[in-house]
């Protein structure tokens, strides 16, 4: 795979990429590194499944995958008790492994975040930036925001010196982490560290509707890794799929972040009476025969279901 070729898949259903002319430099290393964090509470699930989908493209694209366990990140931001992120910390590193990240250097947060130079870092971060700002950037991320703690307000400075002891060429994340990579980007030169390069990808929109993502909190909002095919089916068949309607549409948004990137071919399969077979190359092909109402609702749901039992299973 040459420069452009790994260019191309890391950019596939990539949001943004900030700066896209120091991803041309990074890819120019023999083996940069890229990292994204998880807060280790409930189980994994679809919104895991984009970033994951896209951390295997920078593992095919020849770069060292680290995956933080972010422990005590989830504490703070009131996920559980240290026991109960614990267990699932445990739980979460052997998924990410039977999903392919099996190269990946997986990292515990408070292996290191306990540190001197770590606490020292995280001091002088703080120091320099308001609290407001802080909080808005902890507004996408936080649980809870209207009545944010102290240790809520610290998980900014905290994600930003992660970069920093990982040794980070690319910060990667869902769209919801760019406040807080912009923080790191502003602030780690300050510390002695580059800014990082940040890629964002897309969001995929609750199960229920807009408004909001996929959360664990609300298992009604997600399909997770521990989902039975009978429950996959269930959720999938009582989602928001209006017909015709592409924006904010999950079953959509999964056929495209999650689906397409693991077959070649989306296959339907339908009665001879309501049009029989059909077969799409890409999703623009998809989402175009939806709009345009050549597809139901029923038909993409039922099908999408179908793949969803597979790549769980």
């Amino acid at each position: 795979m040459d420069t452009k070729e790994k260019k191309e898949l890391i950019l596939k259903n990539v949001v943004e990429v900030i700066e896209e002319k120091e991803l041309d430099e990074i890819l120019k290393k023999k083996q940069p590194v890229v990292y994204c964090g998880y807060e280790p509470s409930g189980p994994i699930h679809l919104g895991h499944f984009v970033t994951i989908t896209k951390l295997l493209d920078f593992q095919k694209a020849g770069f060292k995958v680290k995956i933080l366990l972010a422990d005590w990140h989830a504490r703070l931001n009131k996920k559980g008790t240290f026991e109960e992120i614990r267990k699932q910390t445990e739980k979460w590193k052997k998924d990410f492994t039977k999903l392919g990240l099996d190269k990946a250097e997986f990292i515990i947060g408070t292996s290191f975040q306990k540190n001197e130079d770590y606490i020292n870092d995280v001091f002088s971060l703080a120091v320099d930036t308001t609290i407001n700002r802080a909080l808005r950037s902890m507004q996408q991320v936080a649980r809870d925001i209207e009545n944010a703690n102290v240790g809520q307000v610290i998980y900014p400075f905290m994600q930003a010196v992660d970069i920093k002891h990982l040794k980070v060429d690319v910060a990667y994340g869902g769209l919801e982490q760019r406040k807080i990579h912009m923080i790191a980007r502003e602030l780690l030169p300050s510390i002695n560290y580059k800014a990082p390069t940040c890629v964002h990808t897309p969001l995929i929109t609750s199960l229920s509707g807009p408004g909001e993502k996929m959360s664990s909190s609300k298992p009604e909002t997600m399909i997770s890794l521990d989902d039975k095919p009978d429950e996959i089916k269930n959720k999938v068949r009582k989602a928001y799929c209006p017909e015709k309607v592409s924006e904010e549409n999950p079953i959509l948004q999964i056929s495209k972040l999650i689906i397409f990137p693991r077959i070649k071919i989306f296959e339907i399969k339908r009665d001879k009476k309501y049009g029989g077979d059909i077969s799409l190359k890409n999703y623009k092909e998809l989402e175009k025969s939806f709009t345009e109402g050549k597809i139901h609702p029923l038909d993409l749901k039922n099908t999408v279901a179908e793949y969803l039992i597979e790549i769980l299973k």
